[in-house]
């Protein structure tokens, strides 16, 4: 390997390096795995609801959004490693307070504002800083790992939440990363670290401008189970009969439209822009961009879908659910290790379009494999593929979009990066999450209205109280619910036949509109190069 600043020499040197970039993105990924499984018991201990906590989950994303970008222009004007280890420690001050929560208001505090923005220095950080500790050529191997690292941490993450939540309590896995944190600042004394850009100050007009239009545009994406994407649900707010989730978005695509405007305008007169917008004529960069969106919307609508089918249509604990999807983790890291070791001169897009086809393969066979005599064994060659598709993706990525720029923009590159790998993952889960619901409210109404077991007075009942959409519940959830409405023993049985029919109905057509993502991916694959890159001769 050519000697060269900021390159990693020593197999040794770069093992730590590896395992201190790949834990700080392991923790990013964890926490929200982690608290879903958890969501009851959090509401509990602090004295809040489902919907509180719920919330904090929102607030968490959306700090993350608004801040990411900025949080990259911080990393190269004070340094990498620098705006890294202050990320750490910001988000291990999250972490603490978070463990310590007595309430609501503290829990905000700690995990969606202190976390949210410790993550928004360290994701970009932590692009730039592959790109400053290894030379071109073993960049895919590195970014395979470490963004192999944050999604095994999604995969894993309802396991630990069902340890800690069942044995112990959700606060031991704030209080394990506060260690893990304190871990990382030690082995980031090793990691090498970029100079500084010239110190020319934030474009603070350019960061309110992106952070209002990520911010603005995701909350509106995630608010879209409650009020419906364009038209609005009953009871939710709406202006000249389109629902808010839609003028949310516009807005924020129309203040992104301006930020981008601005920074225009900026490097016009010479100053130090945010973001350059030169960036985004880059063909490469916005292939590897366009791939990350799509990945992260297959790859979280799926974590959202899949977890669901096992926990409250299978009726698995957490601790069952987390098992079952170990064998996703296994292939993920396997192809994200192996594919740049054994074929370091394979074709990016060659590899691109692979992983594309196996997240749609994935997704194509759970669909097919979805029975109600199913068990939880149905769910391991699909979940192999979509690890396989993953690990692929990620093996090559990282690499696309940082090799296209020069790498004093590297830092810049991790803030965009970090931002759309966001839109991607929020419009993922929340595409999916709707999708099920309007495909299970409209098979349980038409089963029902076909039974001649259920009176006219109860579907007429049904098609009121569900306008909004039907509740994804469990055979015991509606039990109890029917218990307490006083049916009669044949409604019951055809509501919780209609039920379990319906349940799968709208996994079925969640899971089709992300394979049909993944399709569309494919034919942006062309502007991912076909040849891996190289360093500079010496």
């Amino acid at each position: 390997m050519s000697s060269r600043a900021g390159t990693t020499e020593s197999s040794a040197k770069a093992g730590t390096v590896l395992l201190t970039l790949a834990s700080g993105q392991f923790l990013m990924a964890l926490d929200s795995s982690v608290m879903n499984v958890s969501i009851a018991t959090v509401a509990e201990d602090v004295g809040t609801t489902v919907t509180g906590i719920q919330g904090a989950i929102t607030a968490y994303t959306l700090v993350m959004a608004m801040f990411m970008i900025p949080g990259g222009k911080v990393g190269a004007l004070i340094g990498r490693r620098r705006a890294f280890m202050i990320g750490c420690c910001i988000y291990g001050a999250g972490s603490l307070t978070t463990a310590l929560a007595p309430n609501l208001p503290v829990l905000l505090l700690g995990w969606a504002f202190l976390e949210g923005v410790g993550a928004s220095l360290i994701l970009p950080a932590i692009v730039a800083l592959v790109a400053g500790n290894f030379a071109v050529e073993r960049r895919p191997a590195a970014y395979g790992l470490v963004v192999a690292a944050g999604a095994i941490a999604i995969a894993v993450g309802p396991l630990v939440g069902g340890i800690a939540t069942t044995y112990f309590s959700w606060r031991w896995v704030f209080a394990a990363e506060v260690l893990v944190v304190l871990a990382i600042l030690v082995l980031a004394r090793r990691v090498a670290d970029a100079p500084p850009g010239e110190r020319r100050g934030i474009d603070f007009v350019g960061a309110v401008l992106s952070a209002l239009g990520l911010g603005i545009f995701v909350f509106g994406v995630l608010r879209s189970d409650e009020w419906g994407w364009f038209q609005p649900k009953p009871d939710a707010p709406a202006w000249i009969g389109v629902s808010l989730t839609t003028w949310l978005m516009l807005l924020g695509l129309a203040l992104l439209w301006l930020f981008l405007r601005w920074e225009a305008r900026v490097v016009e007169r010479g100053g130090d822009p945010l973001v350059d917008p030169g960036m985004l004529q880059n063909r490469q960069l916005t292939g590897g961009l366009t791939m990350f969106f799509f990945q992260y919307l297959v790859q979280m609508g799926v974590f959202f879908l899949v977890p669901l089918y096992l926990s409250v249509a299978l009726g698995l604990s957490a601790l069952e659910t987390g098992a079952r999807l170990l064998p996703l983790s296994v292939s993920l890291l396997a192809a994200a290790v192996l594919i740049p070791r054994l074929l370091p001169d394979v074709s990016p897009r060659r590899v691109v379009r692979l992983g594309i086809l196996a997240l749609l393969a994935g997704a194509v066979v759970l669909m097919a494999a979805l029975d109600l005599d199913a068990g939880a064994e149905v769910v391991t060659v699909p979940l192999l593929l979509i690890g396989l598709g993953m690990g692929a993706l990620a093996s090559q990525l990282g690499s696309v979009t940082v090799s296209a720029v020069p790498q004093e923009q590297s830092a810049e590159v991790g803030g965009v990066q970090n931002a759309v790998t966001n839109l991607g993952a929020s419009i993922g889960t929340a595409l999916a999450g709707s999708i099920m619901i309007a495909a299970l409210t409209t098979s349980f109404l038409s089963t029902i209205a076909a039974n001649p077991a259920v009176p006219d007075s109860v579907t007429n009942q049904a098609s009121v109280q569900l306008m909004s959409g039907a509740p994804f519940l469990s055979d015991a959830q509606l039990e109890t619910a029917l218990d307490a409405a006083g049916t009669s023993p044949e409604v019951s049985r055809a509501a919780l036949d209609a039920n379990a029919d319906a349940r799968l109905d709208g996994l079925r057509a969640a899971l089709a509109i992300l394979a049909f993502a993944a399709l569309i991916a494919l034919f942006f694959t062309h502007r991912i190069p076909s040849a891996q890159p190289r360093s500079p001769e010496p």
